[in-house]
């Protein structure tokens, strides 16, 4: 599916409802400091806050969680405006419930984990095997950190190497270093 044909099938869903029954998915982008984010909101939270390209974050949401998708401003605008808030340095805790709906099940114990570093600070991979007690499943570990469909708001780029090194993440170090750079600023600014 190219980009023209989602932007045409998201005109379409969206004039299918015109005020009458919403979408059972918002979905849309957010382009901020680390680049474009594709969002995705249930009416459990949000389920995507992704690096990943629209047409891939659009099939996934489809097919594991539901297929009515629109471009719903209402569900979408508070997302947008905690990643506003906290790209600016002036939020350090989304409030915006989190729909882990697209993750396996001990991927979300991994990123259930990552929500407890707290803010302006850094785990590593084996701490958070220890903590789900699978203190040797760091690849598997890895793999969900990696695959995380809730970048930024759930954070994984928290989690560096042991030796201190960024390893990877979805957007790249770049944004990974970007992240933790915004959160030392504010820690160290007190605010």
């Amino acid at each position: 599916m190219s980009s023209n044909d989602l932007d045409a099938l998201l005109r379409v869903t969206s004039s299918t409802y015109r005020g009458e029954t919403p979408p059972d998915i918002a979905f849309g982008t957010y382009d901020g400091a680390v680049g474009r984010l594709v969002l995705a909101v249930t009416g459990k939270g949000i389920a995507a806050c992704s690096f990943e390209a629209e047409n891939d974050v659009y099939e996934l949401v489809t097919r594991h969680v539901g297929s009515f998708i629109g471009p719903e401003a209402r569900r979408l605008d508070p997302v947008r405006r905690e990643l506003d808030a906290y790209f600016s340095g002036r939020l350090r805790t989304f409030t915006t419930p989190v729909d882990l709906a697209l993750a396996t099940p001990f991927a979300r114990s991994v990123l259930q984990k990552t929500t407890a570093v707290p803010y302006g600070t850094t785990t590593t991979l084996e701490r958070i095997g220890e903590s789900i007690g699978r203190p040797r499943a760091l690849r598997a570990i890895g793999n969900a950190l990696a695959s995380n469909p809730v970048c930024v708001i759930v954070p994984c780029h928290r989690v560096v190497r042991e030796d201190g090194a960024l390893g990877d993440y979805a957007g790249g170090p770049a944004a990974k270093q970007h992240l933790l750079n915004v959160e030392r600023r504010t820690v160290d600014a007190g605010r």
